[in-house]
């Protein structure tokens, strides 16, 4: 092999998966067995069109529901339990097994990649716990005992293998529980394809990826990485060792640097043709994605902007994305650019789902550097005192006018845990 250096680090991560989490949760609560009856979560089940969020294994074989599905297509049997989504029941579920992972490993080895999924840094707790199977074994015992969950977990040596092995191996698992090393790269994950079941790549990257000629994984490992760097940059350089199984992250970075960004994405609760009450809601994410940077005390110097038309048009939208001059987190210079970014691209189709993001990231520090804007540090300013009054009072304690015109959304998601009812 050709990573030495990484083999010998002796580093070892489980990824451990909450099986159906927020219907087992919700089983649970009912008094239910999780893995035998026939429950489905939604989000609002007096609405016939609402979407079910998850649903119980049972739930899925006998009668082919899944995430994904509509309310409408639910059968009528009396066997079939419909819960609308209890988000904040299931966040303090979820701090709750975080509680129980501290139990094996520090704090700082526990990375929480979502609500129902996380990564832990066993390196070094063998003479305490046994080998990482072991461990495995005990924390799936444990949560079962405590929570009445059931979790599948992939164990490699670092975070990406974790994760692979989990998605790719342990979830099919009976026992729920598989381990990856470097020397089961070749064998299990050279053969993927297609290329978006290797974490990290998505739709996009894929089909640059196919007009490479390049339609698996140990296709992607073994093309030229000079080429992958000219095509992608530093991503390419990423995705070459990612192919290799090799990720020198640490616990909790995303798995492509190249890919931190500040996002929001919202499918829209019916369609949008009138262009002003698209740009609201434009508005409104901005003001969001903003208020998620300048939490982190960042700032972005590309914005992007896409729209998602209805099912009813030919087109399916487009993304879209500008790098402006100065890394910024004011909502109103971030708006302007998506504005920009609308009127060359938007063809006046129906409009369904919009997502704005701020990528290529700075600390936000530099946007007091400018010597030829004295308004920029007090519009920077002026967004992180609205962002203190809304961590005081609340979301909705201040918000701007567009919100409360129609086709604003940003008062009823304010309303909402996780995008659902809490």
């Amino acid at each position: 092999m050709r990573w030495d250096n990484q083999q010998k680090s002796g580093r070892m991560v489980l990824c451990i998966d909450m099986k159906s989490f927020y219907a087992s949760c919700a089983a649970v609560s009912l008094g239910l067995d999780p893995l035998s009856c026939h429950l489905a979560v939604v989000g609002d089940t007096k609405r016939e069109g609402s979407v079910i969020l998850a649903a119980t294994p049972a739930m899925k074989r006998d009668f082919g529901i899944k995430t994904g599905n509509r309310l409408f297509e639910v059968p009528e049997d009396p066997k079939i339990k419909l819960v609308n989504a209890a988000m904040a029941t299931y966040l303090n579920i979820s701090v709750q097994v975080t509680e129980l992972f501290h139990r094996y490993v520090p704090m700082e080895a526990i990375h929480t990649y979502s609500v129902d999924e996380s990564f832990l840094d066993i390196s070094g707790t063998e003479r305490l716990w046994g080998s990482p199977q072991e461990l495995a074994a005990r924390i799936q015992k444990d949560m079962y005992h405590q929570f009445g969950l059931s979790c599948a977990v992939g164990i490699g040596p670092n975070m990406l293998l974790s994760k692979l092995c989990l998605d790719l191996e342990a979830k099919k698992t009976e026992g729920g529980i598989a381990s990856w090393g470097y020397e089961d790269v070749e064998e299990k994950l050279w053969p993927v394809s297609p290329l978006q079941k290797m974490w990290g790549i998505g739709s996009r990257v894929e089909k640059r990826l196919h007009r490479m000629g390049i339609f698996s994984v140990g296709q992607l490992a073994n093309y030229p990485l000079h080429k992958l760097e000219k095509e992608f940059g530093i991503m390419g350089n990423q995705l070459y060792y990612h192919a290799n199984g090799v990720d020198l992250s640490e616990l909790g970075a995303p798995i492509l640097s190249g890919q931190i960004s500040y996002g929001k994405s919202q499918i829209l609760l019916r369609d949008y043709k009138d262009e002003t009450e698209i740009k609201r809601v434009i508005l409104e994410m901005c003001e969001e994605v903003a208020a998620r940077a300048r939490k982190e005390k960042k700032a972005g110097q590309t914005i992007c902007l896409g729209l998602g038309y209805s099912k009813a048009v030919s087109e399916p939208g487009f993304y879209r994305q500008q790098t402006v001059q100065e890394p910024t987190n004011i909502t109103m210079e971030i708006y302007h650019v998506c504005l920009d970014i609308f009127r060359r691209n938007f063809n006046g189709s129906i409009v369904r789902r919009i997502s704005v993001a701020l990528s290529n990231i700075y600390n936000d520090d530099v946007i007091q550097l400018n010597l030829f804007n004295n308004e920029r540090p007090k519009q920077r300013a002026l967004g992180y005192a609205m962002d203190e009054i809304r961590r005081k009072h609340g979301a909705n304690s201040l918000l701007r006018a567009v919100s409360y015109t129609e086709g604003g959304t940003a008062r009823h998601r304010n309303t909402l845990v996780g995008g659902h009812k809490k």
